[in-house]
């Protein structure tokens, strides 16, 4: 069975990125996201790399199957708080499973922020992006054919790559 995860860095709690994200990750798979990691609401243990809970959150997102990693547009880059998060990683090892970078932002001049800086992130820490990343103007984030050009391009491969990972292999999964 696979598993999906969900992690935003929308410094604000309950955002419009956090919408945008696990509604990706619905129409990507047909069910919620197993796990939905919400950056704003960690506090300072996103600080703390000690802490025991940001530190299995790490490890529940590394091993799953499909991530959305979600981010508003800040200064033509996604958030402090994600880099944070990211950089808890492991480079080339830190994710096992496909990775989709979805940004949001006020308008369209920003649109190539996801692919040109956090596409090369999640590959760096060993997320595969399945085709282009997502760019999404904020006033759109809840409007389905923001995303349905996207999705018609991204989900056959989500769906074959993740039909690959449930597959059962000799009998052992």
């Amino acid at each position: 069975m696979s598993v999906t995860a969900v992690v935003v860095g929308n410094p604000k709690p309950a955002s419009r990125t956090l919408a945008a994200a696990t509604y990706v990750a619905h129409e990507l798979t047909g069910a919620e996201p197993d796990l939905v990691v919400d950056l704003a609401t960690l506090g300072p243990a996103i600080l703390d790399w000690a802490d025991a809970g940001v530190a299995d959150l790490v490890k529940q997102v590394g091993a799953a199957d499909l991530v959305v990693v979600a981010s508003p547009t800040y200064k033509a880059a996604y958030t402090g708080l994600l880099k944070l998060f990211l950089d808890r990683f492991a480079g080339g090892t830190g994710l096992s499973g496909l990775a989709v970078p979805l940004m949001l932002g006020g308008s369209p001049a920003h649109s190539l922020a996801p692919e040109t800086t956090l596409r090369p992130v999640l590959t760096e820490i060993g997320g595969t992006v399945p085709g282009k990343a997502l760019y999404v103007v904020d006033a759109q984030h809840d409007d389905p054919a923001a995303y349905a050009d996207w999705l018609a391009a991204t989900r056959p491969i989500v769906s074959t790559f993740l039909a690959r990972t449930t597959a059962p292999t000799n009998g052992s999964r």
